[in-house]
């Protein structure tokens, strides 16, 4: 199994089979909070429709094409961070993360990114990476950010949530750009 510490209070571990249960309650527990920016929300309405996606997780993280990882925070499950599309030609991928309600404010997703941004650029090699976040979604924004990362632009009706379309900000780190010491 998959895990990287990132501190002492943070541990990222890929999801298994066994956690269905305890995501889909953490999703339940913040199916309002995360619907406003997770167009995926509403699909979950089981523990057997979380428990049908890990598969393709971890079929995903077998092919080294991707990883979707539970951010655990003092041995709690609080969210998720995923490393998805990676393509290995242009040695690029995006990343994607959510936080539950009441684990916001602890600067658990910004010390999670910066883990994985290390795990990306000194062991997989990759070159570029994306993060994507709703326009209006400060907290989302705030992350690449808080990291440095360069905003690129806007992409208009990039997304299609809660039945509209909303506009997009593409940020990038480049290998060459990024700090550890952030």
């Amino acid at each position: 199994m998959f895990t990287l510490k990132v501190d002492h209070e943070i541990e990222l571990q890929l999801f298994e089979r066994h956690h269905a249960i305890t995501l889909f309650q953490l999703i339940e527990e913040n199916r309002e909070h995360l619907r406003e920016w997770m167009p995926w929300v509403d699909s979950m309405t089981s523990p057997y429709h979380v428990e049908s996606v890990i598969p393709v997780w971890l079929n995903q993280f077998a092919e080294n094409n991707g990883l979707n990882v539970g951010i655990l925070y003092r041995g709690e499950l609080v969210g998720s961070l995923g490393l998805h599309q990676i393509d290995w030609y242009n040695s690029m991928a995006s990343i994607g993360y959510y936080l539950s309600k009441k684990a916001e404010g602890h600067g658990i997703i910004t010390r999670s990114v910066k883990a994985l941004l290390n795990y990306c650029f000194f062991q997989l090699r990759l070159n570029r990476i994306e993060i994507r976040c709703g326009v209006k979604n400060i907290k989302s924004r705030a992350i690449p950010e808080r990291l440095k990362f360069v905003m690129e632009g806007t992409v208009r009706d990039g997304e299609h949530l809660n039945g509209h379309f909303h506009d997009l900000i593409i940020y990038s780190m480049l290998a060459r750009d990024w700090n550890p010491m952030r």
